[in-house]
């Protein structure tokens, strides 16, 4: 496990983007997170709420999260919400604390916001991140998203 003063978050840039766009999970992990580059696209089309970041550890790329802020859950005003959006370790960096120190830079990030819940989604099943995000104190809130489980992380 690498120490968290080597990692650090950088916003995605021209002089950054191929790095970014170059980390991939595991191939039987796929089916549970969108490659980079489709996140990339989603952030631009949802600029005012998206926070993508490549994750760094020292100089070398490890990862990429994408973060949402105060969005409107239901699409009706009745809930707004924060949030972890993206999460891809690269296949060779997984279990070295910095799908972690990601969950902690956005908890971090929704606090420094005022917001008191971590929200995200993932696909059930094996090879799933189900039981990482549980084992960083997410639970299920008993309601699906696009077929993938919500769990939420209650920040004090």
């Amino acid at each position: 496990m690498t120490t968290s003063s080597t990692l650090r978050l950088e916003e995605i840039t021209s002089a950054n983007f191929e790095a970014a766009t170059g980390i991939r999970v595991r191939p039987d992990q796929e089916f549970a997170v969108d490659p980079v580059v489709k996140s990339l696209a989603e952030a631009y089309v949802h600029h005012e709420t998206a926070w993508p970041r490549l994750i760094l550890d020292g100089d070398r790329p490890v990862g990429f999260l994408m973060a949402f802020f105060d969005i409107d859950w239901y699409e009706d005003g009745s809930v707004r919400r924060s949030g972890l959006w993206r999460l891809n370790i690269a296949a060779g960096e997984q279990g070295r604390g910095y799908g972690r120190f990601a969950v902690d830079s956005v908890t971090a990030e929704i606090r420094r916001r005022g917001g008191k819940e971590c929200h995200v989604t993932w696909h059930p099943g094996p090879n799933g991140p189900e039981g990482f995000y549980l084992g960083l104190g997410f639970r299920p809130d008993g309601t699906t998203s696009e077929g993938e489980t919500v769990g939420v992380l209650e920040l004090d």
